[in-house]
C-alpha cells in the first residue's frame, strides 16, 4: 500500500482537507484500499483539532474531518511516505534541508496540476477563505490525480 502525505503548516487546515478530499477521489475511482492517505505540519499543535472552518467546509462537501488530530512531522513521517505533497513552499524547502536524503519524494500539491504556485493558509479567515483554499486543493488533486497516482 503506498503511502501519500499532505504537509502544512499548522496540521489544521489545508492538510487535513487536502487528506479528507484525496480519500474522496480515490473511494470514487475505487482505489481507496490501495493507498494510506496522511496529513501533518511542520509546527503543528500535537492533539488539535482540525479548524472549525476546515471542519465547516469539509462538511458542505460531504466529508467528515471532525476526527483529526494535528501531528506534527517527524522522521518517521518522511522516511514512511512514496510521496509528500506540501501546500508551500516554505514547506518543500525545510523537508528538503532537514531530510535531504529523502528530497526526491517532496513535491508541491500544485506541481501535480503543472503549475508552481502556493496554497495560501486560511487559517484565521472567514469561511470563504477556506472554501477558495478547498476548492485549490480540490482542482489540483482533479487535475494532477494521475501524476499523484504515478509517483506515489
Amino acid at each position: 500500500m503506498s503511502v501519500i502525505l499532505f504537509v502544512c503548516t499548522g496540521n489544521l487546515c489545508r492538510s487535513p482537507m487536502a487528506a479528507a478530499l484525496l480519500r474522496q477521489r480515490l473511494a470514487a475511482e475505487g482505489l481507496e484500499d490501495s493507498y494510506r492517505i496522511l496529513s501533518a505540519g511542520v509546527w503543528a499543535m500535537n492533539g488539535r483539532p482540525a479548524s472549525e472552518n476546515a471542519r465547516a467546509v469539509m462538511a458542505e462537501r460531504g466529508l467528515d474531518i471532525s476526527d483529526h488530530v494535528a501531528h506534527t512531522l517527524t522522521t518517521e513521517d518522511v522516511a514512511e511516505a512514496d510521496l509528500i505533497l506540501v501546500m508551500a513552499q516554505e514547506h518543500e524547502e525545510l523537508i528538503r534541508h532537514t531530510w535531504p536524503q529523502y528530497r526526491w519524494k517532496v513535491h508541491r500539491l500544485s506541481e501535480m496540476a503543472g503549475k508552481r504556485q502556493d496554497i495560501v493558509d486560511p487559517y484565521g479567515g472567514p469561511i470563504e477563505e477556506y472554501r477558495a483554499c478547498a476548492d485549490t486543493i480540490a482542482r489540483y488533486i482533479d487535475q494532477g490525480f494521475r501524476r499523484i497516482l504515478e509517483l506515489a
